[in-house]
C-alpha cells in the first residue's frame, strides 16, 4: 500500500484512475466508488465498477465499504440498461487470479446483454460441472455455514 490513509496501492492501474492519474470516461462517482467504461470492452457499454480504496479480494473490504461498493453498482447497472437499450446486463465479479481476475483491485463488470448476443449465461462458462450426491451437497453446504 503506498498510503494506509487512503488504502491506495502505487502500481495498481486502477488506483491510479481514481486518483486521476490515467484518465478514464468516469459514468459515476461517489464518495466510496467510481464507475467507468472497461478501455477493453466485452460489449458496448462494459462499465467497471470500482471501491476508491484499494482491496485485492471481496473478503478484503470492510463491511460498510462493501455496503458502499453494492450501493454503487444499484445506481450504475439500471443506468447502463438504459443507456444501452438492453433488457439485462451480466454483473460479475472474479474474485481471485483463479478466477480470472487481471487487476488485483477489486472490481465489478456491469456487461450489457440481449438475448441474441450470442454469450449465454454465466453457467456457460463451464463445460464439465460436478453431479453431486445429495450427501456431498449437505457437506458443502455444512462446511461453508460452519465458517460464517
Amino acid at each position: 500500500m503506498a498510503d494506509a490513509e487512503t488504502h491506495m496501492s502505487d502500481d495498481c492501474i486502477f488506483c491510479r484512475i481514481v486518483d486521476g492519474e490515467i484518465p478514464s470516461r468516469t459514468v459515476y462517482e461517489d464518495d466510496a466508488a467510481l464507475a467507468f467504461l472497461d478501455a477493453n470492452p466485452l460489449t458496448m457499454g462494459h462499465t467497471l465498477v470500482v471501491p476508491k480504496d484499494h482491496y485485492e479480494r471481496l473478503d478484503d473490504i470492510p463491511a460498510a465499504e462493501a455496503t458502499d461498493f453494492y450501493g454503487a453498482l444499484h445506481e450504475v447497472v439500471p443506468a447502463v440498461e438504459d443507456a444501452l437499450d438492453v433488457p439485462a446486463t451480466t454483473v460479475a465479479v472474479n474474485n481471485g487470479e483463479a478466477a480470472g481476475q487481471e487487476v488485483p483491485h477489486v472490481h465489478a463488470h456491469v456487461v450489457p446483454r440481449s438475448a441474441d448476443d450470442g454469450a449465454g449465461p454465466i453457467h456457460a462458462l463451464f463445460d464439465a460441472r460436478p453431479d453431486p450426491s445429495d450427501a456431498e451437497l449437505d457437506d458443502v453446504a455444512e462446511s461453508i455455514a460452519d465458517r460464517l
